[in-house]
This record gives C-alpha cells, structure tokens and sequence, in this order.
C-alpha cells in the first residue's frame, strides 16, 4: 500500500522524467501487488513513465535504462554487442576479466571502478538527477590466494523511486554494517554460479536477508548450475521464465511476494 500512494503521489505531481523520484533505499516497506512484463519492448524502445528497464547482456553485464534516456551497463567488459549505442555510465569489478576492462570506450561519460588502490577500496556517489549511483565496498579472493579488502563494489542504483542493486563478484556474506548500507533493494543481480563467487546455500541466505522484491540471477556458466539455484530458492521465491531478456518495472508493479525473474542472456543489436 505504501508504495502505491507513492506512486499516486508521483503521478500527481508530474514531475519532469529527468528528476530522480526520491527511493526509500534506506526504509523497509511493502511491496504492491502485481509485476507487469513488456515482451514485446526492446532495449531501442522508449521506456515507459515511471519505469525503468533491465535487459540482461552476458554474464554479469545488464543495462539498466530510464524514461529520461539513460544508459548504464554493470560489469562493463568493453563488448555489449553490435549494437551503436555508448552508455552513460559503467560499472566495473575486476575480480575477473570478465567483469571489467582495461580500456573502456573514452566517449563514456562515466566511468566507475569498484576497486580502489589495493585494500582501501573506493566510494561513489554519482548524481545524474534521473539516476543516482552509489556504491558498498565488500572484499574478494585475490589471484595470490589471500584476500582483497574491499575490492569487489555493490552498486546501487536509485532511480523512479526504487533501488536496483547489482552484487557484482561477491565472495561472501556482507557484515550487519554493508547490509545497513545497502538498504533496501528492491531489484537485485545476483550470481548463481554456486562457486566461483559463493556457494549457493550462502548466496540464498544474502538473498533472504534483503528481502528484493525482484530477484535477477546472473553469472551462472550453465542451465544446471541455474536449476540449482532454482530448486534452491523455490520455497520461499516466486519464479517467473518467461524466455525474454528485459523486463520493464515500476514501484506500482513490483509484486507482493519476493520473485525470482529470470532473464535470458542477450547482446544488443540495432534492431533498425
């Protein structure tokens, strides 16, 4: 009920798409009814007031797009496809090439790493007014065997009232501090893969204790290792397999039970 005054608040006030609708990131609260898909949308389509679209691109590696016209790819890899599209903004981690590149496209008005010097990690704050991006440092396995501190970011991203947040190569649980910081997510990315970042048991727990409304998994290498993260999950998450790879979402259409919605991987391609 909460969210859907909000939304009729909004609505109301018609504020313009490029002004970011404040997020409750920070305050718990109850999910409305109902999660609407637009099969037929595609990435080059406008989106819709109000809403934000998720297209999954490969491995860890979305876009996440706003009414207003931005563009943010996580895990940027310097390839999204063929598409001739520049993003706004990427997110990179660099526990793996395959999350990261050394040579990001110069023409990207943002660039943000998740790491910092060895140990001491980094901390964004990116206000584009449509869009606010932040960022919670965790640590990861170094190549060596020990550990990084705070070399792996969480980004989060707060736009049309919600908070969509991207785990990236997370490699263990984060403490009460990071999970206070995080706040409330109501859309996550979550890798799946069941051992190159976490066992399965513990990434449901992470999962559990955020409480999303819409769970996207990623990173998994093959349909076996996604099944098991299903078969993991299915007591207490919805699951939707639609065989798309966007969805469009809005703080009206989040549904009122936590759902795991997967998504197919797909690159982007001009559709013109």
């Amino acid at each position: 009920m909460w969210r859907f005054l909000l939304a009729l608040t909004l609505l109301a006030g018609g504020a313009a798409a490029q002004e970011r609708r404040p997020s409750h990131c920070i305050a718990i609260a109850d999910a409305a009814p109902g999660i609407e898909y637009l099969h037929k949308a595609g990435w080059q389509d406008p989106v819709p007031d109000y809403s934000v679209r998720i297209s999954y691109i490969a491995h860890a590696s979305f876009l996440i797009q706003t009414p207003g016209g931005l563009n943010a790819v996580t895990d940027f890899t310097g390839f999204i496809g063929s598409a001739d599209m520049i993003p706004d903004i990427v997110t990179m981690n660099h526990a793996h090439e395959t999350h990261w590149t050394q040579f990001p496209d110069p023409a990207i008005p943002h660039v943000l790493q998740g790491w910092g010097p060895f140990g001491k990690g980094i901390e964004h704050h990116l206000d584009l007014g449509e869009m606010l991006i932040r960022n919670v440092s965790t640590d990861i396995r170094s190549v060596y065997g020990g550990v990084e501190e705070r070399g792996n970011s969480i980004f989060v991203f707060e736009v049309e009232g919600m908070c969509i947040g991207h785990l990236g190569h997370l490699h263990h649980v984060p403490d009460d501090a990071q999970f206070a910081a995080l706040g409330r997510l109501d859309v996550v990315m979550a890798a799946v893969d069941g051992g190159t970042t976490m066992s399965l048991p513990e990434m449901i727990a992470v999962l559990r204790r955020l409480k999303s409304s819409v769970i996207i998994p990623m990173h998994w290498f093959s349909g076996h290792s996604l099944d098991r993260f299903l078969a993991g999950i299915r007591n207490d998450f919805d699951i939707r397999r639609d065989g798309v790879s966007e969805i469009d979402i809005s703080l009206r259409t989040l549904p009122d039970r936590p759902t795991v919605v997967v998504l197919e991987p797909r690159y982007l391609v001009d559709l013109d």
